[in-house]
């Protein structure tokens, strides 16, 4: 089936213009400028639209298998969906952790019978558990996660032995959380013996401490240089953090790279008052100053992606009190149309935009095929309508768990289609579920 998207923006390569795009089955079969007279069996009207390269997000939790309460691999790819997210890579620390080739690939099947998205899978690492991530196909999976702060079960690597061991042995993108253990630890005791468990939330970015994400993500530079590693950085927290990153060197170049998610760029410490523990993070979201300096990371380039950490938990979990709250939330239906207001307020331009959270993603993980619109690659799109506002209440979230951060928040920008690999997955409320996602491969 051909498919002509018919004078809509194309946003894409640092480029905006009036074009069309023919899909031709599951890939872009031409790019056009201007609104050509293309035979196609199906003709969508995007005049006064802009169309992006979909998505791809590089830290999901999608709690599938054993937290399935929360989110599965059917409700929050449909949500991811729905938000313009046509690709995700998720994360091990799911019960049981994907810690061994065949759990990783369970996760792989189960994916294929019900993700509406894209999809990929982290290799999860232990103290011990080298010998399986050297078994991996590296151009099946999108890399190898490193918890090291506070994980699932024994998937925190807090072994130097261990990790000199990943670190030097491991051939492709290390992805690591970086937040020092003992130090929060000491932190958290601090606020125990003043409050017990009903600690005030606003000392969670004590508590979680600048300094504690510091010092792991420095020691983990180090460990890339001693060894020469491709080390990628999720979810930078701070100011001092953002220093540690070049941008004088092209991303192909880059052997450390780093991310920046959506919530450490749209809350600070101020919104805990108001928010709670609905916004308890980890790391945890920071100053206004720390906010502000992530985005001009992300502006000049020392920031390279921009993600979402996916986290979902049940209302009901996060209403416990402090320490008994977990960290996470759910955000990947509401991420694009978020950092759509920043186009909207003038602090990031729109190709600026498609670079953070789709070019770079592809070029980061070297994706076959995707995150650009360009002849042959799979046709990964979504059609945004920029003038449309819509306020985000319970009747239109999408993920299991029912809730979001954003509740209340109006939107200008609204998503109208979302195609995955050339399936119109998405329209304008309505999901067709005929075609599932694919399996991406990676260039290595």
């Amino acid at each position: 089936m051909k498919t002509l998207i018919k004078g809509a923006t194309i946003v894409n390569e640092g480029l905006e213009y009036v074009g069309s795009v023919l899909i031709n089955g599951t890939k872009i079969e031409s790019v056009f400028e201007g609104t050509p007279d293309v035979e196609a069996d199906r003709v969508i009207d995007g005049v006064g639209k802009f169309l992006l390269p979909g998505t791809i997000d590089d830290q999901v939790h999608f709690r599938d298998p054993g937290l399935t309460h929360k989110g599965d691999l059917y409700t929050e790819p449909k949500a991811a969906v729905a938000g313009g997210c046509t690709t995700y890579m998720e994360m091990p620390n799911t019960k049981p952790g994907a810690v061994t080739v065949d759990l990783l690939e369970a996760k792989y099947q189960r994916a294929s019978e019900v993700s509406m998205a894209n999809y990929s899978f982290y290799m999860g690492t232990t103290n011990d558990n080298l010998n399986e991530v050297k078994k991996v196909d590296y151009s099946r999976v999108c890399g190898v996660k490193i918890f090291m702060g506070s994980s699932t079960g024994n998937m925190l690597v807090d072994s130097l032995e261990a990790l000199e061991g990943l670190f030097s042995n491991t051939k492709v993108i290390i992805a690591t959380h970086c937040e020092d253990d003992p130090m929060i630890k000491e932190n958290l005791d601090k606020y125990v013996a003043e409050y017990g468990d009903d600690i005030p939330v606003k000392y969670h970015p004590l508590i979680r401490s600048r300094e504690a994400c510091y010092k792991s993500s420095s020691g983990a530079i180090e460990l890339a240089r001693k060894f020469n590693t491709q080390l990628h950085i999720l979810h930078i927290s701070t100011k001092e953090e953002t220093e540690l990153f070049r941008n004088d060197i092209p991303l192909k170049e880059k052997r450390i790279t780093a991310e920046a998610c959506v919530h450490h760029m749209w809350f600070s410490d101020a919104d805990y008052d108001e928010k709670g523990t609905l916004i308890k993070w980890n790391p945890a979201v920071k100053t206004a100053a720390d906010r502000d300096s992530i985005l001009q990371a992300v502006l000049d380039d020392r920031i390279d992606v921009i993600a979402t950490d996916h986290a979902p938990h049940t209302l009901e979990e996060k209403q416990n009190p402090y320490t008994q709250a977990p960290s996470g939330g759910p955000l990947i239906q509401h991420a694009l149309v978020a950092m759509l207001e920043y186009v909207h307020q003038g602090k990031i331009t729109l190709p600026k935009l498609v670079q953070k959270m789709s070019h770079n993603v592809a070029e980061l993980f070297d994706v076959e095929k995707r995150g650009y619109i360009r002849e042959g690659y799979y046709a990964d799109l979504v059609l945004v309508d920029m003038d449309n506002p819509w306020t985000v209440d319970k009747s239109n979230i999408l993920y299991k768990c029912g809730w979001s951060p954003f509740e209340g928040t109006t939107f200008k920008s609204q998503i109208e289609k979302t195609f995955v690999s050339g399936h119109l997955a998405y329209d304008r409320g309505e999901f067709d579920e005929s075609v599932k996602g694919k399996r991406i491969t990676f260039d290595r």
